[in-house]
């Protein structure tokens, strides 16, 4: 979280909704350990990473639902050794993703 908080700095400073998406599980192997995080802004800017490939552009369409709805939603992706190089986890492996919209407290 460190390494966007800077970031997340700016941009609550800057009045805009965020959400922080956070890889918690990880099976097999993951392109990035449980904790990474990223942080995705309703205007389309990001820090941070939780997977790479096709993954990163789901876990940002998703966290624009989540600041939609304001709901947050956990998700898994994963896939066979055969497709994981077509959807972006070439490492085969499965990850859960938590999104939750950002919420400023105090």
């Amino acid at each position: 979280m460190r390494d966007i908080l800077p970031e997340i700095e700016q941009w609550m400073a800057e009045g805009e909704e965020i959400a922080l998406a956070t890889v918690v599980r990880t099976a097999g192997s993951a392109p990035r350990p449980v904790g990474a995080k990223m942080a995705v802004t309703r205007s389309g800017r990001m820090a941070g990473s939780v997977s790479g490939g096709c993954v990163e552009g789901a876990v940002f369409e998703l966290a624009q639902q989540v600041l939609e709805s304001g709901r947050p939603q956990l998700v898994q992706y994963g896939i066979s050794d055969e497709m994981a190089w077509d959807v972006g986890l070439s490492c085969g492996g499965i990850i859960d993703v938590f999104v939750e919209p950002l919420v400023r407290r105090g």
